[in-house]
């Protein structure tokens, strides 16, 4: 009786996800990203690469849950990461957190997000740190245009520095389908 249960949990979920395609750049950095039911109630699933020439690179794969709150969205979910600094060894992070978006008008809305993963949940670094804020304005569907700050930091292990792979505004374009 439960599988049946969260078959048809799944299910309904599922059945009116949309699919968006974003890239942002930075000062120093950008950031490419995919996302599925990442703006409706129910399960989503994100991805992203984020590169910086001087720190590295870091590549992930999310799941969350999308839940209303009142006029907002809220997400609770976890992210596998692959992480590559520049000064440091490769290797992985579990990260959990979540995040909070209001579209305010039929246009316009806020977001933020947050992710984090201690030593215990990554290899190669210390500890994996993830944050994003901003604004975006749907001038007409499927385009919207974003601006926001993005921090997305792999800390140092075993004396090497901390490679900040993202950390500044940012100016960004997505569609969505």
């Amino acid at each position: 009786m439960k599988k049946i249960a969260m078959v048809g949990l799944l299910l309904a979920c599922g059945s009116a996800n949309a699919i968006s395609i974003s890239g942002q750049a930075g000062k120093d950095y950008t950031h490419i990203g995919v996302g599925i039911g990442t703006e409706t109630s129910g399960l989503a699933m994100n991805g992203g690469w984020t590169h910086n020439d001087d720190d590295g690179d870091a590549a992930s794969l999310g799941l969350g849950l999308n839940i209303p709150v009142g006029p907002m969205l809220a997400t609770v979910g976890g992210k596998g990461i692959y992480t590559n600094p520049n000064y440091g060894d490769e290797g992985y992070a579990a990260a959990v957190g979540g995040g909070l978006q209001w579209n305010f008008a039929n246009s316009f809305g806020i977001f933020g997000d947050y992710y984090y993963s201690p030593d215990s949940l990554s290899s190669g670094i210390d500890s994996y740190e993830e944050a994003s804020a901003g604004a975006r304005w749907t001038i007409m569907r499927p385009i919207t245009v974003e601006a926001g700050y993005r921090y997305l930091n792999l800390a140092g292990k075993d004396g090497n520095r901390d490679n900040a792979v993202a950390d500044g505004p940012y100016v960004g374009v997505s569609a969505g389908f």
